[in-house]
């Protein structure tokens, strides 16, 4: 069977490579109903990045939800194999609502989740094929990388904990060091210590000049150390140029913890991809092991220079009211057989875009209209 990839939307090329490159490194397709129990996302509403969920009551009398998440689900899932890691990539459509957006959206995603026995080369696995999922939907990308134990262990270390603590993640996954340094005097922070809190929340570029720094700020040892690991792991891998360390990537700490990274690409305002590791929800849903993965959002693609601009058509045939069809057909057969996508009609439609237009004519087909 021949694949005519010439129909295909952009965001469906890319949602078919970025599949191809995932189960050619062992992961293997999780498919999931639309349909999910409400009471899987109400115990975890604030996992999700939106808590507005589209209900119904189904013909049993159970409470159902549209999905608006699919790691949730993966999770519940999983069953977990001492000493093995569940491999799996989605390519799920979402239903929720979208900040600054009116009403419920469906958002295409694709992406993978890593459950078990997760190890340093597990997530370096999983960073690599973040990097090399931002080349396939961009020449131009960067992946940024952080370690929430970073922050949190100097937040400890500084005694700001309870909604002080919550405030000061806010401030540093805002680039906000004025407000940072502000609620640090205001809570009896020395000025040594407040500097270094606020020199960590701007720190953002490649590892090489990163690392130094962080371990000159006294950031917990072990953390760095690993975020020193996966960079020469990267390396390895052949990722280096877009690789960046940003301390601001940041997420629920009631629910994630370790490495969180996020992607951008040039043309698309907001983050493409986002994901970290995840093993304080396995152990609030009662699993075992640890979690990483991520998620490519495909609806941001559609703000890319290109994105949606694809052709109708090749050709547009143009053939008037006393053609015969036969010879319409033939020169559409003809048109076809040299690989054309070709619409025959008797006039150009007003929203229709083609690459050519021609004329039927005694001998076939004229040039251009």
């Amino acid at each position: 069977m021949d694949l005519e990839t010439g129909i295909l939307k952009n965001e469906e090329t890319i949602s078919l490579a970025l599949r191809a490159l995932y189960a050619r490194y062992g992961y293997v397709q999780y498919r999931m109903s639309r349909f999910e129990e409400y009471e899987l996302y109400v115990n975890n509403k604030d996992f999700l990045i939106s808590s507005d969920v589209i209900t119904f009551t189904d013909t049993n009398g159970r409470l159902m939800a549209l999905k608006p998440d699919v790691t949730l689900s993966i999770v519940r899932a999983s069953r977990a194999e001492p000493g093995t890691v569940q491999k799996v990539y989605y390519d799920e459509a979402v239903y929720r609502t979208s900040p600054g957006a009116r009403g419920f959206r469906e958002i295409r995603q694709v992406g993978l989740e890593c459950l078990g026995a997760v190890d340093d080369y597990a997530i370096g696995e999983v960073l690599l094929l973040a990097a090399e999922s931002l080349r396939r939907i961009s020449n131009e990308s960067a992946l940024c990388v952080s370690h929430l134990g970073i922050a949190d262990a100097m937040l400890g270390e500084l005694g700001l904990r309870g909604e002080d603590r919550t405030e000061a993640l806010k401030c540093i996954g805002e680039k906000n060091p004025h407000e940072l340094a502000a609620l640090c005097r205001a809570r009896g922070v020395s000025g040594a210590d407040t500097e270094r809190l606020t020199k960590l929340a701007q720190l953002y570029g490649p590892p090489e000049q990163l690392l130094p720094e962080l371990e000159a700020l006294g950031c917990e040892a072990g953390a760095v150390a690993q975020l020193r690991r996966l960079t020469e792991m990267l390396r390895a891998g052949g990722i280096d140029g877009g690789l960046l360390l940003d301390l601001s990537v940041l997420g629920d700490m009631r629910y994630y913890n370790g490495v969180a990274f996020r992607g951008f690409v040039r043309g698309a305002s907001a983050g493409v991809l986002s994901g970290g590791q995840y093993d304080r929800l396995l152990g609030r849903m009662g699993k075992k092991g640890k979690a990483i993965g991520f998620a490519c959002y495909l609806d941001q693609l559609e703000r890319l220079c290109g994105i949606g601009q694809a052709y109708d058509a090749d050709v547009l045939l143009l053939y008037e009211e006393g053609d015969a069809p036969g010879a319409v057909a033939a020169a559409v057969r003809r048109l076809v057989g040299d690989g054309h996508r070709v619409s025959a009609q008797k006039a150009v439609p007003e929203k229709g875009a083609f690459r050519r237009i021609v004329k039927l004519s005694e001998s076939g087909v004229s040039g251009d209209a």
